[in-house]
């Protein structure tokens, strides 16, 4: 990746026009071929940008990039201040923590956070609509299809009660309990699950991380 920090001026044109006054920015050329033009501010978007493929041509303190759509955008350095190039090498990609299936293998291991007595049948219980993503039973026996979400909102709730309507056919499960249990959970979703009679269990997932089986309790 190179990394110019200058003074410049930037002319786009393609889908539209565009420009930007000479002032001090970072301009991030990638070994892809992406380029984007950043100030000290705005957080992590760009206040112009190309994706690849482009073409990069330097000429008389210009950095003219072009693509196969006609788009072109100009760059006149003014002053540089900082012409940096790192090799980076291969990005491993991003790994996410917290995300839905991470949820649902720590609650399948801790199935008495969602109630005292309560045990998992099967984790993925299958119905004509997708997947349940827990079936559980209470400590009275009675069956809990359990969806979980990282954020509870009204679809989520519509999702559950699509299947505990299909849940519900099966004389070997019914009454079939739903829980949607979520880190968050919308003040929407939980009115029209409650009304549903769906229960709503916030989740503490790095307190499921830190626990043992054993130690079950209800968030």
């Amino acid at each position: 990746m190179r990394l110019i920090v200058a003074r410049c001026s930037v002319e786009y044109t393609g889908r539209l026009d565009a420009s930007l006054p000479t002032a001090v920015r970072l301009i991030m050329v990638k070994q892809d071929g992406c380029i984007a033009v950043h100030a000290d501010g705005g957080a992590y978007k760009p206040l112009n940008w190309m994706n690849a493929p482009n073409t990069l041509v330097e000429a008389d303190d210009l950095l003219v990039v072009t693509n196969p759509k006609d788009e072109r955008l100009v760059i006149r350095l003014e002053e540089v201040f900082s012409d940096t190039t790192v090799l980076m090498g291969e990005d491993p990609g991003l790994t996410k923590d917290g995300v839905e299936a991470h949820l649902q293998e720590l609650l399948a291991l801790t199935p008495g956070v969602l109630g005292e007595g309560t045990v998992l049948v099967q984790r993925e219980y299958p119905t004509e609509l997708g997947p349940v993503d827990l079936l559980c039973r209470d400590g009275t026996g009675v069956a809990i299809a359990v969806e979980i979400k990282r954020r509870g909102e009204i679809d989520g709730v519509e999702q559950l009660s699509r299947y505990l309507e299909r849940l519900n056919r099966d004389g070997t499960l019914r009454p079939v309990r739903g829980i949607l249990a979520a880190q968050v959970i919308r003040p929407q979703a939980r009115a029209l699950a409650q009304s549903r009679g769906i229960e709503c269990v916030t989740l503490d997932y790095d307190g499921l991380r830190g626990m043992r089986p054993d130690e079950l309790r209800l968030f």
